[in-house]
């Protein structure tokens, strides 16, 4: 696909993005934070729901058993994961992802503050 009338644009994961260094780095900041996005919604929610995601359900209180609220969350993740990379002309989903990373470091260090100091934390 080319990027048509813009010689000085090129083609990359199937965006057109100025080819300078602010926008490589846009992109490269927009596709690594997708990618995290994409991959904690669908490894340890989907693919293999991880202890972790259970404690946290079943500490939270919803009334959903983790089965069925982990992936649903996964999901939520994945499509936050795609927007951050293909909605490149907004903020909105940087955003979203910015206040949900923080609601949900409160939500754990208020039902498992445990794990707030483990090797591999959510802060």
């Amino acid at each position: 696909m080319m990027c048509a009338n813009y010689p000085t644009l090129i083609m990359s994961i199937g965006i057109c993005v100025k080819n300078n260094s602010l926008a490589s780095a846009n992109l490269s900041s927009r596709v690594g934070l997708g990618f995290l996005f994409i991959y904690h919604g669908l490894v340890p929610k989907i693919i293999y729901l991880s202890a972790v995601e259970i404690q946290l359900v079943e500490l939270s209180g919803v009334g959903i058993r983790a089965e069925i609220l982990s992936p649903l969350a996964g999901i939520l993740e994945i499509v936050l994961g795609l927007s951050i990379v293909f909605l490149r002309n907004s903020l909105y989903p940087i955003y979203l992802a910015a206040g949900s990373l923080v609601l949900l470091l409160l939500f754990t260090a208020l039902f498992m503050p445990s794990i707030l100091i483990e090797a591999f934390n959510p802060v």
